[in-house]
């Protein structure tokens, strides 16, 4: 635990955590430089495949197989990882899982300027890629309570959203440019090196101990981590709602790049513009995450969101050119990280230490393996009755849902 800080009688300042923790800003710079080149490789993958599929029907498709490849190793690693983040040393792990990362990153820029790289190629490595991400988001996640005072948890959790959307607002515009001038290998060889950033502010933090001081068996340790969620009365409303916003609504970002390239017809800057505007949104949702975080009503916050992110992908589906389409994908992009920021917090709020690596984990395997599951399926609706019908179809599903929770089950309004 972080060195400790006298009680405030207001809530914290938005860079509260940030200014008072040391080791909490080396993670949340090394992050912020990292997931620059995240946001790149993930506009230059969307160009490549959705270029590559030669179709609407069929980018709409290839880029939703993307997402089963994605989802598959979330889903059977992502319990197992949850315990690993409550039993064994965080630095040790996320040493390791940023270290393979890189790597992926570099196979995939060695296939492309080699011009060897294929779909199939593309997905076992995307496999590779979720397989250390599923390990990754939950013991990074629950060890930044570790390195807070508890007063700043919920401030901590919405300046890591910062970190991770800040680089979205210019990302995906420089991986356009990158596109353009040195094709698509130029954006996986930058996030190979950047990548390796997380690796330098871990080396330079203090070891912090696992959570818990015994160790059970993985069978006993995953039942204990879901009977808390599945029992709390307020967490099982805001983690079923938050499933079918995954398999619905949030796959939205995954299939940006067909929506550009087929329903738009842009090129690879007008991509860039159009991820980068979900960037710039996603940056004022973490922003106000990171605000409301300490406030009263956290809930409010989580519903308020969910309806804008809804809404927005419903909207998408009425608009067939990209200028109107931006300021749609900025306010969905707002509600989708205001979402996902409220959603972490209830469940780390509200787990107690010794479980909280395992209620983060099934929050990963949602938002890291149903969502490009959900982008499966979504695609697949769009094969058939086209991507603005799929959007219109899955943003009002989930609007009505949410209004449903909230009006249906009011002990999820109480905090």
């Amino acid at each position: 635990m972080s060195d400790e800080h006298p009680p405030l009688e207001k809530p914290p300042s938005l860079f509260a955590s940030l200014l008072l923790f040391r080791d909490f800003r080396l993670l949340w710079f090394g992050l912020l430089v990292s997931n620059l080149g995240t946001w790149m490789q993930f506009t230059a993958l969307g160009y490549f495949v959705s270029r590559l599929a030669g179709s609407p029907g069929r980018a709409a498709l290839d880029l939703g197989f993307i997402g089963l490849a994605r989802a598959v190793p979330v889903l059977l690693c992502s319990p197992i990882a949850g315990v690993i983040a409550d039993e064994y040393p965080r630095r040790f792990i996320l040493l390791l899982t940023n270290l393979t990362m890189s790597a992926v990153a570099l196979a995939l820029a060695i296939l492309a300027s080699t011009h060897l790289l294929t779909l199939p190629l593309v997905i076992a490595l995307s496999v590779v890629n979720a397989a250390a991400n599923s390990f990754d988001s939950p013991t990074r996640q629950s060890w930044v309570p570790l390195l807070v005072d508890r007063r700043y948890v919920g401030n901590a959790i919405g300046l890591n959203s910062v970190a991770f959307n800040a680089p979205a607002v210019i990302g995906p515009a420089i991986a356009g440019l990158t596109i353009v001038w040195v094709g698509v290998a130029g954006s996986f060889y930058l996030n190979a090196v950047l990548t390796l950033a997380v690796v330098v502010a871990i080396t330079m933090m203090k070891p912090s101990p696992p959570g818990l001081s015994r160790r059970e068996p993985f069978s006993t340790a995953i039942r204990e981590g879901v009977s808390f969620l599945a029992g709390n009365a307020i967490l099982k409303w805001i983690v079923l709602t938050f499933v079918m916003m995954a398999f619905l609504t949030r796959p939205y970002g995954q299939l940006t790049p067909s929506l550009c390239v087929n329903v738009f017809h842009t090129d690879a800057a007008g991509l860039g513009w159009a991820v980068a505007a979900v960037g710039a949104g996603g940056f004022g949702g973490a922003l106000a995450t990171a605000y409301f975080a300490s406030r009263e009503r956290k809930s409010l916050l989580w519903f308020v969101a969910g309806l804008v992110m809804s809404g927005g992908v419903f909207v998408l589906g009425t608009i067939h050119s990209l200028v109107p389409a931006l300021p749609v994908l900025f306010a969905t992009g707002v509600g989708t990280l205001a979402y996902m920021g409220a959603t972490n917090i209830l469940i780390q709020t509200l787990s107690p230490d010794a479980v909280r690596g395992r209620a983060v984990s099934v929050f990963t395997m949602i938002a890291l393996g149903f969502v490009p599951a959900g982008s499966f399926i979504v695609g697949s609706i769009a094969s058939v009755i086209g991507l603005s019908g799929a959007f219109l179809l899955a943003g009002g599903t989930c609007f009505v849902a949410l209004v449903a929770v909230w009006t249906f089950r009011p002990v999820v309004r109480t905090v």
